[in-house]
């Protein structure tokens, strides 16, 4: 090491020890170290060293970057994949980086004598560390610099040198700033390696990220769609009520529109197949104490007052919630909106030929007969016909195998329209509430396909009117909208049919067009590989639990370092991969959820 030459010093070129002075003996290299370790006795610092013993290199093809730490013995166990290490410059920039990878080398050739420190080591009481050496692999995240007062970061533009005293990153704005993580917005979690929360010398200890929710510095990422994918019991449910609860809180707003003083509080209208999401009405579980801590740290908590259970009253099915407080609306989606969107009694069979005869004969001679306000039966009746059946097939203007097909697959749909409740479309300003949450329970509803349907239904019509330049309803326009659904991988599949593809294009505009409308998609699945591709590829922010299945990790498409990790983190672990918004991180939820959760 560099401080060595204050003991060394000695000039070998000529083949003669450097002495000291004439007539001294030359020092032997235990000597030296001995000299070293006496007078830097408790003045070690960092962990270790740079090396360039196989090279120092950075190069913009990251292949070829070659940067490897010496740690020294003390510091061993404490090293981790993927903690974050500082190595100064000599003009005070930092060089941030990242461990990824860990080895240990031999410090002396053993090759004979392999049987001897084998056994060895069988018969003591531990490892001497000393005789091998640790390297750890780094990868250079960015460099750190001063301007103005202000720490800023850069891409990796110089290499460091070699016997660099190497630090552990523990300054929470460091450790901000190399990531690029946001020191304002949307609390997500705690920092962390491994599993363990990053503790720093800061109040509080830890390190909190947050997703970029201000126009002032891009766009709010929640306008640019977020998902959420974790297996059975990886805690997806209780991440998702902690998130969408910061967009609930009474601080959080958005302008109407770009450049425009006046903001709104978002709206959050989640599709809710468990039953589960109402219980944001109550306070969660946790202490005075907790409650604190999540106050110091700018986390909004406790139950949500203005959360409205909407509940969809369909045939065979009825609702009763012991498990939350939330009020409870009842509704009917009436047949009146298939004429926007025919595709919702097309079920999964019709052909483009059968579906394009719905849309341009059908249901216009049904609006000819009965206005917009017509009912599905009497829809039903007129399909069963038999005149307009003989009359379409003789003109020529639908075949009658085509007209069969069409009464045959639009059956079936009694349970969903036109039941005993009120219209949604006469409560959209109840259902679309500034600062509100509405939540769709459907775990009543036994059929798949009508579940489907009023999901579908209701999620349109939001799109639609988000989307329209001539809107029906001025209130779901003119309010920052967060469209959630649980379970989304149900409706939001590719599939070969006529529905699917409507439905996938009708949401792939959505996505496209939500930065401009105010409109965030946030999709909660376990299945996230079954998504529709040109939804998904719509998606800024992804975060990840726990999953087991190869196929759903390998579709959330994070890096390799941190994918190779999801099989094997905890409840409540994440790994948050959104490129417009920071490095990939790996973090730790609350412990608690800042709502109710749980039917305990």
């Amino acid at each position: 090491m560099s401080d060595l030459g204050d003991f060394t010093g000695f000039d070998d070129s000529d083949g003669n020890a450097g002495d000291s002075g004439a007539g001294s003996d030359t020092p032997t290299d235990d000597e030296r170290f001995e000299a070293f370790e006496t007078a830097e006795t408790g003045r070690d610092r960092g962990i270790g060293v740079l090396s360039a013993s196989a090279g120092l290199q950075v190069s913009e093809d990251e292949r070829e970057t070659r940067l490897r730490a010496y740690v020294t013995a003390g510091n061993r166990s404490a090293v981790r994949l993927g903690s974050y290490l500082l190595a100064p410059y000599p003009d005070g920039e930092r060089l941030f980086c990242r461990i990824t990878g860990l080895e240990y080398t031999q410090e002396y050739r053993a090759d004979d004598a392999t049987e001897i420190h084998a056994r060895r080591a069988m018969r003591s009481a531990g490892i001497d560390e000393e005789d091998f050496k640790l390297l750890a692999a780094l990868d250079p995240v960015a460099v750190l610099y001063e301007e103005n007062g202000a720490l800023k970061r850069r891409m990796t533009d110089r290499v460091p040198k070699p016997e660099t005293v190497i630090h552990e990153a523990a300054d929470a704005e460091e450790i901000k700033t190399g990531l690029k993580i946001p020191t304002e917005g949307v609390f997500l979690g705690h920092l962390s390696v491994g599993g363990q929360k990053i503790e720093t010398a800061t109040d509080p200890p830890t390190i909190d990220y947050r997703l970029n929710d201000d126009y002032t510095d891009g766009d709010p990422l929640v306008f640019r769609h977020t998902l959420v994918a974790g297996g059975t019991g990886s805690g997806k449910t209780h991440a998702a009520k902690n998130i969408l609860r910061q967009y609930l809180d009474e601080d959080q707003a958005y302008p109407v529109e770009t450049g425009s003083d006046r903001t709104v509080r978002p709206a959050v209208v989640q599709f809710d197949p468990q039953d589960e999401y109402a219980q944001m009405h109550d306070d969660g579980d946790y202490d005075a104490a907790f409650a604190r801590r999540l106050d110091s740290e700018g986390v909004a908590h406790g139950g949500h007052d203005d959360t409205v259970a909407f509940v969809p009253k369909v045939g065979g099915g009825s609702y009763s919630a012991t498990h939350h407080r939330a009020e409870q609306v009842r509704f009917t989606v009436p047949f009146s909106m298939v004429h926007d969107n025919p595709w919702l009694v097309a079920g999964s069979g019709l052909n483009d030929n059968q579906y394009g005869a719905l849309v341009n004969v059908l249901l216009p001679r049904f609006r000819d007969q009965h206005g917009r306000a017509g009912t599905y039966r009497q829809f039903t009746t007129l399909m069963d016909d038999p005149a307009l059946r003989e009359e379409l097939d003789e003109t020529g203007r639908v075949h009658e195998a085509t007209f069969d097909a069409i009464s045959r697959r639009v059956r079936g749909f009694g349970s969903v329209f036109d039941r005993d409740a009120r219209p949604i479309t006469d409560l959209v300003h109840e259902f679309v509430r500034p600062g509100g949450l509405t939540v769709v329970p459907t775990y009543h509803i036994t059929e798949s396909r009508t579940a489907e349907t009023v999901v579908l239904a209701l999620a349109s019509l939001l799109v639609d009117q988000k989307l329209s330049n001539d809107p029906t309803h001025e209130r779901i326009k003119e309010t920052p909208l967060v469209v959630s659904m649980d379970e989304a991988h149900n409706f939001l599949t590719d599939a070969d049919t006529v529905q699917a593809r409507q439905v996938i294009g009708k949401f792939t505009e959505a996505a496209k067009q939500g930065r401009k409308e105010r409109l965030g998609l946030f999709l909660v699945t376990q299945d996230p590989q079954d998504i529709a591709d040109p939804v998904f590829k719509q998606i800024n922010t992804t975060i990840v639990l726990n999953l087991g299945d190869e196929n759903a990790i390998s579709a959330v498409n994070i890096p390799a370092n941190l994918e190779s990790r999801v099989p094997y983190m905890e409840k409540g672990q994440m790994v948050v991969y959104s490129p417009d918004n920071s490095e990939p991180v790996e973090l730790v939820g609350l412990p608690a959820c800042v709502t109710r959760h749980g039917r305990s």
